[in-house]
C-alpha cells in the first residue's frame, strides 16, 4: 500500500516523539521501529529521517548526543526533552480530534446516512462536473 507524502510528512513528528517518549534512541532504530510500527507499510528514508531529527533538535523538542555501540561504532542518539513531551502531548490532542472526525465521515459514508443531502451518493452542484 501507498501512503500520501502529505500524511506521512503530517505524522512524521508525532511517531519520532512518541518513539523518543519510550526511551533513547538512534536514527537507524528509529527508521526500523516505524517499519515495525507499521506493520511494514511505512519505511521511511535516511534522507526523510534525518533533516526531522535535525528540525526538531533546533526546535529542542529533542536532544542528540554522541554515543559509542556495543560494537565500537560512534552513532548519534535522540532523547526527547519536556518541551518534546509537551509537543507530544499536543500532537495527540490534534490527532484524536482528526481521527475522531474521520471516523464519523467513514461511518457516515458505510451507513448511507450523512444528514446532510447529496452526501451519501455522488456529489454535483452548479459548476461542478
Amino acid at each position: 500500500m501507498h501512503i500520501d507524502k502529505d500524511l506521512v510528512a503530517a505524522s512524521a513528528t508525532p511517531l519520532v516523539l512518541g518513539i523518543l517518549a519510550d526511551g533513547e534512541s538512534y536514527g537507524y532504530a528509529i527508521l526500523k521501529r516505524v517499519t515495525e510500527l507499521s506493520g511494514g507499510r511505512m519505511q521511511w528514508t535516511d534522507g526523510m529521517l534525518y533533516p526531522l531529527l535535525h528540525r526538531l533538535e533546533r526546535h529542542e523538542l529533542i536532544e542528540a548526543s554522541w554515543g559509542t555501540a556495543d560494537t565500537g561504532r560512534r552513532r548519534k542518539h535522540y532523547t526527547i526533552t519536556p518541551a518534546g513531551r509537551a509537543a507530544l502531548a499536543e500532537r495527540q490532542e490534534q490527532w484524536t480530534v482528526v481521527a475522531d472526525a474521520l471516523k464519523q465521515v467513514w461511518q457516515d459514508l458505510s451507513d448511507g446516512a450523512t444528514g446532510h443531502p447529496g452526501l451519501a451518493g455522488p456529489r454535483t452542484a452548479e459548476g461542478w462536473a
